[in-house]
């Protein structure tokens, strides 16, 4: 690999997903024999489907459905997989392809050909789905399948379950595998925390580049393809883990800034903050980083006391995390103005998210759980306890959005807790984060980020010093 970077892509096997079945296979046979119910049937998922653009011919660049992906590893669309709960014994379903595929996409591969790259028991054709599980049953009765269904909390959107020709002449069960299947997510193994791991490193390698190259003048697009071409160019990451956001000055004070409407485009001005969150996907793996410095290399003392409070925040969450403790309990201070939930008004998302094969993975609120639908609370993407294994961000950050703080200061209740005279020193701040990725360990974390945090680091690396620093 070239000299831009000291990693290398790493080559992934294919028993990362074997252990994700085996894992499942595990959890739904426990289950099954608590409810007393007959260990048959076939678990049974459709992966993604290319999709174009609009009316035209244009094809999106494809990744795979999560769930899929973190079962069967597959990266092509238009697939299935079954796990005969049986035995454990798994069968992809790969599409019947054109002859022209072969002119315009590339070789054509044969059921043969998946079965082997993906360490699947058997491979056959998408149009033999019915048959040959049909042929496979060994139970009495109609064959079961426990298909995917149910709500993603982040998104309240919900997983699609299977369906094609011959579906009909199977029992279907909606409810069981989605809870099971999710939980198995939440909780990382090994070979999946060091793709996580990877992630992240080629993440804050990018991070360093983009501090050590900003100058007064470019465009935030420009930050943000800095980043891109590091983790791709050395990286091997074609994806990215989310749109990139890349606000400087006021912009930094808008959440999910880099959407289409606000496009990373402002020009850098000297006295500028910027605030970049960004994170590269990696064999369907993610990152999610955020680093905020000024733009001229050098921290105002008001950057400086807003940096060093967000700072404070995320080194005091990370120190007390580990098993059992409540993600919720982070959040929640006693005296009078976190008790009015003011810390809403310049922080209104939570503190952190599972991370995993999505940005925001799931589980946040299995088994019953509810959303506090209080400010500064109700949009926490968890409420559990956290336990060894879970990938979490720790995130906090501090925004001056005139949106939040305008009705706040005028309000009876709350007007008394604001200093409008500094507040008003602060008009067009924007904000600061400071996002890390933290693996639970048994006997508290481990930080996967490897960025710069403290303010004479992050002077430092702007100014070109080495990372990390040379002892």
């Amino acid at each position: 690999m070239a000299s831009g970077s000291s990693l290398l892509p790493p080559q992934v096997p294919m028993e990362l997903h074997i252990r994700n079945r085996k894992k499942l296979l595990e959890s739904l046979h426990q289950h099954l024999s608590h409810s007393s119910r007959p260990l048959h049937g076939f678990v049974l998922l459709q992966g993604g489907e290319e999709h174009m653009r609009h009316d035209t011919d244009h094809v999106d660049l494809f990744r795979q459905e999560s769930y899929f992906a973190y079962l069967f590893g597959v990266k092509e669309p238009g697939f299935y997989a079954a796990i005969d709960v049986a035995n454990g014994e798994t069968i992809l379903f790969a599409p019947r392809l054109p002859d022209d595929y072969a002119v315009w996409l590339g070789e054509i591969n044969q059921p043969s050909y998946f079965k082997e790259h993906y360490k699947v028991d058997k491979a056959c054709f998408t149009n033999e789905i019915a048959s040959v599980l049909e042929q496979r049953y060994q139970g009495s009765g109609t064959p079961l399948l426990f298909l995917l269904y149910g709500l993603n909390t982040d998104s309240n959107n919900f997983a699609k379950p299977a369906e094609f020709q011959g579906i009909d002449k199977f029992d279907k069960d909606l409810t069981t595998l989605h809870p099971l299947l999710t939980e198995c997510r939440v909780i990382k193994t090994e070979m999946e925390i060091a793709l996580i791991q990877y992630a992240n490193d080629i993440s804050s390698e990018a991070h360093i580049e983009v501090m050590r190259n900003v100058k007064v003048g470019m465009k935030e697009y420009q930050l943000e393809s800095m980043f891109l071409h590091h983790t791709y160019m050395y990286g091997g990451c074609r994806h990215c883990s989310y749109t990139c956001i890349c606000p400087t000055g006021e912009n930094s004070a808008i959440l999910h800034y880099g959407n289409a409407a606000t496009p990373n485009d402002k020009t850098l001005e000297d006295g500028d903050i910027a605030l970049l969150d960004m994170g590269a996907e990696y064999h369907f793996y993610g990152s999610d980083i955020t680093c905020s410095f000024p733009v001229n290399g050098k921290f105002t003392s008001d950057q400086s006391l807003i940096y060093n409070a967000v700072l404070d925040a995320h080194n005091a969450v990370i120190s007390e995390m580990k098993p059992g403790v409540s993600w919720v309990d982070m959040h929640i201070d006693v005296n009078d103005m976190l008790s009015a939930r003011l810390g809403g008004i310049f922080m209104s998302h939570g503190l952190g998210h599972f991370l995993g094969i999505d940005t925001h993975d799931p589980g946040g609120y299995l088994k019953d759980l509810k959303r506090i639908n209080e400010p500064g609370l109700k949009y926490l993407r968890t409420v559990r306890e956290l336990q060894e294994g879970m990938v979490m961000t720790v995130e906090p950050g501090c925004y001056f959005n005139d949106s939040l703080l305008l009705p706040a200061m005028n309000s009876p209740q709350l007007s008394k807790f604001f200093n409008q005279k500094v507040i008003n020193r602060f008009h067009g701040f924007g904000g600061v984060r400071i996002e890390s990725a933290l693996v639970v360990t048994a006997t508290g974390c481990y930080n996967m980020t490897k960025c710069p945090r403290e303010i004479h680091e992050v002077e430092a690396v702007m100014a070109g010093a080495p990372w990390p620093p040379k002892i």
